[in-house]
């Protein structure tokens, strides 16, 4: 099978090239520095700023543990809400270059008044030094750090749906795209990039902001992201420049309401006269399913509906039986859809609280920085995908019958239970870190360091890379085999809203157990004195709540039954065609028909052959690092 991606890059390229001459000269590799420059540095700069974000919010704002993870949860979830706005955006109305322009300087405005706060001490309220205590801040003073939050989430949401897919503009709008291997090797490199910048945000700019204060580590993404907008702008003489298109989600809001303004009619029987056709599709009656959507593409007056071609002529009155039917796929796959929120619920700031109070000294006096641990969660991933592929997929397809080991249920389902095994592990180390600490008379000094080491942390976040080297991956492959082609791409805007829906409910969760833990007076289990609070009660929460979460998906397996593209392909008895994971999402649409953006971080490239899936980089677990 081909790569949806690259055929559709390749269409798109090669239409542009033919429309403008001017357009045909512009573009290819001497464009590339600049994009994936522009790209790597916005990750470094704020990524870099976000494990050890908790820290500086308690420290230097007073603030509790949980309206600080509050504040991390909402600036996460704004950001991934804003990737599917910037992605839809982009190709909708403004393009991809003004898009990542704008998204470039409002990262740069944002972590300015970031470094602003670290440097001006007015812009933060004063704390006693002596005493670890602050003053409450002033509502401008969190106006202004919530303002600087919230353009770095206008920024991530601008560059890095838009990227990937401008890049391939570069190399598709010339006669020489239909080389697909210049445009693999991009993806290749695309991706290796994105990975390092990833390790050198969790690892180099975290030790900087810990070993040499707030103002410097604050000051280097400033300095990282004025080369990165600089430097994008610098290409822009070169750059091949494809108008917007068509939106996919608006194709779904359109199908909603043409259905609530024929909301009075009734349905005809299934005579294809009736409805309206897709020009060039094989649907002609829309299915029994979710019949109030089908109202959508009755036809009311086929002379003002339909131009001379055939094609819709106010899709905000009239829809095609292929819109419905590809809002019923969407709606259809919802259900194990919010099966993966609960793994993506990200417990890196309080895992970062913990560390910061344990020894860890690795060699000599070297300490690794509190925030980086969460990086041990990204080098499990890349070490259990390529293993996976090359090892237990060729050993699991002679029991299994699949030449791609594991079923993606059965995916999903090993995530879900080592999502389990590692809150039941956070468990048990902070009980352990606790008893510890008051042990040792540290009861009431939260920020005193204990004698236990912090590599008791390491297996909680193997078991997460793990678990999000099975889950996510099942998942958009299940969204691929409920999706038509043409919306197989849309799989990675559903990750990216999963994304959001689990740093909301991570949020109301944290809401609630704090409150209804410090009823009467009582010590919060989630308490800013980590040695006082229960944290270790929060995580076997967290394990309870993972568990009914693994029930309730074992319901939707027996619900859904076979997946339909594995039954198919088992009765055909064919060998499987080649599956390439950017075709459905990681590398994904930014929610379009045609043009293709990658929706987020995700930061992975996943290419699944017959003997399984290998990867070059990272999916959701740097962004759950990165928290």
């Amino acid at each position: 099978m081909e790569s949806s991606t690259k055929e559709k890059l390749i269409e798109n390229g090669a239409s542009s090239s033919s429309s403008s001459s001017s357009q045909a000269r512009k573009g290819g590799l001497r464009t590339m520095p600049f994009i994936i420059v522009n790209e790597c540095l916005e990750r470094v700069a704020s990524q870099g700023i976000m494990p050890n974000m908790i820290l500086y919010l308690r420290n230097e704002y007073g603030m509790a543990i949980t309206k600080g993870t509050n504040v991390i949860y909402t600036w996460s979830a704004f950001s991934n809400i804003l990737s599917l706005f910037g992605a839809f955006l982009s190709d909708s109305y403004l393009g991809r270059f003004p898009v990542i322009s704008i998204g470039s300087f409002s990262s740069l405005l944002g972590l300015t008044i970031l470094w602003l706060t670290a440097m001006i001490p007015e812009l933060r309220p004063s704390c006693e030094s002596l005493m670890q205590v602050c003053n409450f801040a002033s509502a401008a003073q969190l106006a202004v750090l919530f303002l600087c939050l919230g353009l770095i989430s206008i920024g991530a949401g601008c560059v890095r749906p838009c990227s990937i897919a401008f890049g391939a503009d570069q190399l598709t709008i010339k006669e020489r795209s239909n080389d697909e291997r210049l445009l693999d090797s991009y993806f290749n490199w695309y991706y290796t990039s994105i990975g390092v910048s990833t390790v050198i945000s969790l690892s180099v700019i975290v030790y900087i902001q810990e070993n040499l204060g707030w103002k410097i580590g604050f000051g280097v993404p400033v300095v990282l992201m004025l080369i990165s907008a600089v430097s994008f702008i610098l290409g822009s003489p070169c750059y091949a420049k494809v108008k917007p298109g068509h939106s996919l989600l608006t194709s779904f809001v359109q199908v909603i309401v043409v259905a609530i303004k024929n909301r009075k009619l009734s349905l005809p029987d299934y005579n294809f006269d009736q409805y309206f056709q897709d020009r060039d599709s094989d649907l002609m009656v829309p299915t029994d399913s979710l019949r109030c959507l089908n109202k959508a593409c009755i036809i009311r007056n086929p002379e003002t509906n339909s131009n001379p071609d055939g094609s819709v002529s106010d899709p905000w009155n009239q829809c095609t039986v292929g819109q419905v039917e590809s809002l019923k796929c969407l709606l259809r796959v919802l259900p194990m859809w919010s099966t993966g929120i609960f793994v993506m619920v990200s417990q890196g700031s309080f895992s970062t609280l913990q560390a910061n109070t344990m020894d860890r000294r690795l060699f000599g006096n070297f300490k690794i920085p509190a925030g980086s641990f969460t990086l041990i969660m990204v080098i499990t991933l890349s070490i259990i995908i390529p293993f996976y592929d090359r090892i237990m997929v060729p050993m699991l397809s002679k029991y299994t019958g699949s030449p791609r080991g594991f079923s993606c249920k059965s995916r999903i389902g090993i995530g879900l239970v080592f999502v389990c095994a590692a809150k039941a592990t956070s468990a048990i180390v902070e009980t352990m870190r606790r008893n510890a600490a008051i042990k040792e008379g540290f009861e009431d000094q939260p920020n005193a360091v204990i004698n236990m080491s912090a590599l008791w942390l390491v297996p909680e976040f193997v078991l997460l890379g793990i678990a999000e080297a099975f889950n996510p991956v099942g998942q958009v492959e299940f969204f691929y085999t409920y999706f038509p082609k043409t919306m197989s791409s849309f799989a990675m805007a559903l990750f990216t809203l999963e994304l959001a829906a689990a740093d909301v409910v991570g949020s109301v969760l944290v809401n609630i157990v704090d409150k209804v833990t410090s009823v009467g007076g009582k010590e919060s289990w989630l308490s800013t004195n980590i040695n006082r609070g229960h944290l270790n009660y929060y995580y076997a929460l967290l394990t309870l709540l993972g568990l009914i979460n693994f029930l309730y998906f074992l319901v939707l397996c027996w619900a859904y039954g076979p997946v339909p593209r594995q039954e198919l392909e088992a009765s055909a008895g064919k060998e499987e065609e080649q599956f390439d994971y950017r075709e459905f999402g990681l590398v994904g649409s930014s929610v379009v028909g045609k043009r293709e953006t990658r929706l987020y971080e995700p930061e992975e490239r996943l290419h699944s052959s017959s003997r399984g899936v290998k990867t070059g980089a990272f999916c959701s677990a740097s962004r759950n690092a990165s928290e």
